[in-house]
């Protein structure tokens, strides 16, 4: 499961302690693909999205990518590059 958030260029890929099998790992192709960096989520954000409960529950994989940086709302011109950076991430998480 990916969520898409935008501000950053991480990858999180855990709720608290739970980090359910083969995420680190699928985590890690992401962040080769796209070189975004793989961080833990800020204690403030926890229990926060879809992927903390999509772990919790389901004890699967799921990823919350922060995609460009800058002001928010995120300025079009930057979607031509934020789009070359995750089109990887969207393949192999299909295959994943």
């Amino acid at each position: 499961m990916i969520t898409y958030h935008t501000q950053g260029r991480v990858i999180y890929y855990k709720y608290q302690d739970q980090t359910p099998p083969n995420s680190e790992e699928i985590a890690k192709k992401f962040a080769d693909i796209s070189g975004y960096t793989i961080e833990d989520v800020p204690t403030n954000s926890s229990f926060a999205g879809y992927k903390d409960w999509f772990i919790l529950y389901y004890n699967k994989p799921g990823f919350t990518i922060e995609v460009g940086l800058g002001e928010n709302p995120l300025p079009i011109s930057q979607f031509a590059g934020i789009y070359r950076e995750n089109l990887g991430i969207l393949v192999t998480g299909m295959i994943q």
